[in-house]
């Protein structure tokens, strides 16, 4: 249903899985195993991964910024630097994206209430349709800046009301890591 009638390829997003990012995030360990085994079928597949690196609040090349050791991109494969919250928002992803025949993006990596949220709607309202990784997406706790409810709670949300995300030209979806296929633009 995509609203890109030329783009049958699907992508793998990778956001914001950066040292500064994820240090102390809920089971931020298994979140990586599960990404990185994500992106070994991704390539396996011959499906384009993206990775997405955020420098608004971390100095770019710092420490901070770099991707966790265990998730590294390869050569050639897309990286793009943000700002803001929406992967999309004043950076050249849907450039990229359609440079490869992208039309739907599957998304994984942190932070859930914040990045990846942002990046699902800007994704969305864009005409992508968009696959929520369940069990690939990570949050830290917010609690003592105000949130009323825990990094288990968020993800249990976005993860629900992913499910029902529509519009005019595309929709979103939510599957663990297990069903996600990058063939033809289908999930199991």
């Amino acid at each position: 249903m995509s609203g890109f009638s030329d783009r049958d390829q699907t992508a793998l997003v990778v956001i914001d899985m950066q040292r500064g990012v994820v240090t102390g995030n809920h089971e931020v360990d298994r979140v990586t195993h599960t990404i990185a085994d994500l992106v070994d079928r991704a390539r396996a597949d011959g499906a384009p991964v993206v990775w997405v690196q955020d420098h608004a609040e971390l100095e770019r090349g710092s420490e901070q910024w770099q991707l966790v050791d265990e998730l590294q991109p390869a050569d050639g494969e897309v990286r793009v630097d943000k700002r803001f919250g929406d992967s999309f928002e004043a950076t050249d992803l849907e450039d990229r994206l359609a440079e490869r025949g992208v039309g739907r993006l599957v998304v994984t990596g942190a932070q859930t209430d914040a990045c990846i949220r942002a990046t699902l709607h800007g994704a969305l309202t864009r005409g992508y349709d968009v696959t929520l990784v369940a069990d690939a997406h990570t949050t830290e706790d917010l609690r003592e800046w105000g949130s009323p409810i825990s990094p288990e709670q968020a993800i249990a949300y976005a993860n629900l009301y992913w499910t029902f995300a529509r519009g005019a030209r595309a929709s979103g979806q939510v599957v663990p890591a297990a069903e996600v296929s990058f063939d033809t633009a289908v999930t199991a």
